[in-house]
């Protein structure tokens, strides 16, 4: 699975991912202070889920017509460990059975919704 993580999300989350094998890259490390769009773009050539708690993305997507192919993993989350989005994201990847492709997924800490483009 490839992952772009974007510039808020926690290193500390990204490091567990890197170690847990995923192929992550950090718009934070890599990449910082680029707009979302170039951030959607990376992730459509590089061919990559963006994970984010950007709700901003929403708005690209719907309102402005850019159509990640790997999907977009919004995280609304209050308070978390800075780890926590490291273990939630690998949990929606083993334990739920759902599309993340082309979709608009959205964790709030209890549910997942998906919208899906």
């Amino acid at each position: 699975m490839k992952l772009l993580a974007n510039e808020n999300f926690p290193l500390p989350a990204i490091l567990l991912l890197l170690g847990m094998g995923y192929d992550i890259t950090s718009i934070g490390e890599d990449y910082p202070g680029v707009s979302d769009e170039y951030v959607m773009n990376l992730a459509e050539v590089e061919q990559r889920v963006i994970l984010t708690f950007d709700r901003d993305y929403g708005e690209l997507i719907f309102r402005h017509n850019y159509k990640p192919q790997k999907g977009v993993i919004y995280l609304r989350l209050g308070k978390y460990e800075p780890d926590e989005p490291g273990i939630i994201v690998h949990r929606l990847f083993q334990e739920y059975t759902i599309e993340i492709e082309r979709a608009l997924t959205v964790f709030d800490g209890l549910m997942v919704r998906q919208r899906k483009y």
